[in-house]
C-alpha cells in the first residue's frame, strides 16, 4: 500500500471550561469564529493548504456539533479515497474501552489508524488555536536538522507564560530545557501544541508511556520530558506569524477582533492561503435604512437595524432599531432588541440583550452564554 509521508492528528475533544458558557452544548473547536468559521477551520485549511490530505480529528466531549460540521471532510477537499478526513472517537476494544486520558493516549488510542497509513512523520495538532502555518515548511526543517521531534515554538507575552509549555534551547534550536505550565518561567518560548515526529519515535514512547501508572499521558508533562531524558533529538521550529490560543473569553474576544486589524496578520481576505468552512447556507445580510455598519465583519443572514461598530456577528444575528453594538462578538442567532446597548461583550448562541446596556471593561470581557435571555 502507497506509503503517506505525514499523516496529521488533529486533538479535537477537549471540554473547554475556560470558555464556559460557549461550550455548554458543543466541544471547544466547533464554537463559531470570524462571522462564518468554527474554530477547528483554520487547523484543517492549514492542513489542506500544506498539502497533508489525511487527518485524524480526535473527539470525545460533546461531538455531535463537531461530528456534523466536519462531515466527510469535503469542504477541506479531505474527501478523497486513500487518506481524508477520518473521525477517532474513543470506542470499545476486546480487553473494554475507556475516554481518552490525556493527549498522548488519545494518540496511542488509535495507532491502528497509523498504522494503516505507516507514515514517515506524524504530525499532532490542536483544533483550538487560530493561527496559520505552513506545516511543509515545519516538515522540511525538521528533516534538515534530523530531528527525531519537532516542536512549533512561539514568543507570549510574560504574563500569559503559566498556560503553556516553556521550551529552553541551544544556540542550533536543540531542545534542552521543557517545563508545563511552570510558576517562574525562564523565558517566553512557549510550545505552540504542534508536534512533528518521526512516526517509529512515537510509536516507541506511546508504548512505553501506557505502561506507566504513574504516567498522565500527556505530551507536555510525560512523553516529552521523557523524551528529554533519553536526549533524543528535539528541535524546536519557531513561528513568527499570528497565533493565539483562544482558551478563555477574553482571548477568544481578542482574537476576534484581531480579524478587524488589518495589522495582526491574521488576514482572511489572502487568496493564497484560504480558509475554508462547512459553514455557509443562509440568506444574505440585511442592512435596514436606519442601520449603520463600521469596521464589522458580519455572516449571513444578519439583520441590522441599529448601529453596529467594530463587531464580529455571525450568522442569522438580528440588531433592532436604535441599538449600539461596540466592540462585540455575536455567536449565531443572537439577537439585540431595540433601545439596547452592548459594549466590549460576547453574546452567544441564540441568546437575547433585551432594553439596558451590556458593558464590558478592559479587564474582563461581558459575556452572554448560549441560550440566555439577558435585561439589566
Amino acid at each position: 500500500m502507497y506509503r503517506k509521508e505525514c499523516v496529521a492528528m488533529l486533538l479535537a475533544g477537549g471540554q473547554g471550561s475556560r470558555l464556559s458558557g460557549l461550550t455548554s452544548r458543543m466541544a471547544k473547536p466547533a464554537v463559531p469564529f470570524g462571522a462564518k468559521y468554527r474554530i477547528i477551520d483554520f487547523t484543517l485549511s492549514n492542513c489542506y493548504n500544506s498539502g497533508i490530505d489525511t487527518v485524524g480529528v480526535l473527539t470525545q466531549y460533546r461531538p455531535l456539533e463537531l461530528n456534523s460540521h466536519l462531515g466527510a471532510g469535503g469542504a477541506w477537499n479531505m474527501d478523497c479515497r486513500f487518506g481524508g478526513l477520518h473521525v477517532l472517537g474513543p470506542y470499545m476494544k476486546e480487553d473494554g474501552g475507556e475516554w481518552y486520558s490525556g493527549t498522548a493516549d488519545a494518540i496511542y488510542q488509535n495507532i491502528d489508524f497509523l498504522e494503516r497509513y505507516n507514515p514517515r512523520f506524524v504530525l499532532v495538532l490542536s483544533g483550538d488555536h487560530i493561527y496559520k502555518m505552513n506545516y511543509s515548511l515545519m516538515v522540511d526543517y525538521h528533516k534538515a536538522v534530523q530531528a527525531a521531534v519537532t516542536i512549533g515554538v512561539v514568543e507570549v507575552p510574560w504574563a500569559e507564560t503559566g498556560r503553556f509549555g516553556i521550551i529552553t534551547t541551544q544556540q542550533n534550536g536543540r531542545i534542552v530545557g521543557f517545563v508545563e505550565k511552570p510558576d517562574q518561567p525562564a523565558n517566553n518560548q512557549a510550545s505552540m501544541g504542534i508536534y512533528l515526529f518521526d512516526c517509529q519515535t512515537l510509536l516507541t514512547y506511546l508504548k512505553r508511556d501506557i505502561q506507566s501508572v504513574q504516567s498522565s499521558h500527556d505530551f507536555g508533562r510525560d512523553v516529552i520530558p521523557a523524551m528529554l531524558a533519553d536526549k533524543i533529538s528535539l528541535y524546536a521550529y519557531p513561528f513568527r506569524g499570528y497565533w493565539r490560543d483562544v482558551g478563555t473569553i477574553n482571548s477568544y474576544w481578542q482574537a476576534s477582533m484581531d480579524l478587524l486589524n488589518g495589522d495582526t496578520g491574521l488576514n482572511l481576505y489572502d487568496p493564497s492561503w484560504p480558509v475554508y468552512s462547512a459553514d455557509g447556507t443562509g440568506p444574505p445580510h440585511y442592512i435596514g435604512s436606519n442601520g449603520e455598519v463600521d469596521g464589522s465583519l458580519l455572516g449571513e443572514g444578519c439583520q441590522v437595524y441599529g448601529k453596529v461598530e467594530n463587531c464580529v456577528l455571525s450568522a442569522n444575528v438580528f440588531i433592532g432599531e436604535g441599538t449600539i453594538v461596540r466592540n462585540s462578538v455575536l455567536l449565531p442567532n443572537a439577537r439585540v432588541e431595540e433601545g439596547a446597548v452592548v459594549e466590549r461583550a460576547i453574546i452567544g448562541h441564540a441568546s437575547v440583550v433585551k432594553v439596558g446596556s451590556l458593558r464590558g471593561n478592559d479587564d474582563e470581557v461581558a459575556l452572554v452564554a448560549d441560550n440566555v435571555v439577558f435585561q439589566s
